[in-house]
């Protein structure tokens, strides 16, 4: 998985007036946890913007002071009113420690189904999986090229690898369902064959008359 790095400052206060001054300086208050005790440091806003707006997954390599922790993105808050990130929460990585988090799924390929008129349903845009950081994937492959109409790809279909879905084996990760306009479309050239069967029936018997 690919990895972003932040570079901060670690901080010894942690209480409000320290944070609201951090703040105020266009800096973010965040915090590490998972390792022998809670790191606390901050870095500038704009450090966060690869890492949180995106649709991707990323760890972070995060830079304080010469020391250097490997972690995911646990929580982040907002503010209500301007939407400017004020608070961000860490949980630091180990090699040997398996972790759980969200993998997004990318379409491969255009359905035969959906060119028809059918409708695309994309119910897990992201899958919840257990592995080592080492074993995490960037996102994980959906095949839609052989989707017909009423076909779907569950995820057991999909290639895991050295990861563990934290989903029943049955779920519908993508499908395609008949539409309305597929269903009149179909009814449509049933009627047709079905007059063109009629119409060769008929001639044939005139011919013999």
């Amino acid at each position: 998985m690919k990895s972003i790095t932040i570079k901060g400052s670690q901080r010894e206060s942690v209480g409000k007036v320290a944070t609201k001054a951090l703040r105020n300086a266009g800096q973010v208050p965040c915090v590490i946890y998972g390792g022998d005790k809670a790191v606390h440091f901050s870095a500038p806003e704009m450090a966060f913007k690869k890492l949180v707006y995106t649709p991707n997954v990323y760890t972070a390599m995060i830079e304080l002071d010469g020391a250097k922790y490997a972690a995911i993105l646990q929580d982040i808050q907002f503010h209500p009113v301007s939407d400017k990130i004020i608070h961000v929460d860490f949980y630091q990585l180990f090699d040997d420690k398996e972790i759980t988090m969200n993998i997004p799924v990318r379409l491969v390929g255009n359905s035969p189904g959906v060119m028809n008129g059918g409708s695309l349903r994309f119910p897990k845009r992201k899958l919840r999986v257990k592995a080592l950081p080492g074993n995490l994937p960037d996102f994980f492959n959906a095949d839609i090229s052989q989707l017909k109409i009423g076909d779907k790809v569950a995820v057991s279909e999909l290639d895991s690898k050295d990861c563990v879905f934290l989903h029943p084996d049955n779920t519908v990760v993508v499908q395609v369902r008949t539409s309305r306009n597929a269903a009149e479309d179909e009814a449509t050239e049933e009627g047709a064959e079905e007059g063109a069967e009629e119409g060769t029936t008929e001639e044939g018997a005139t011919a013999e008359a």
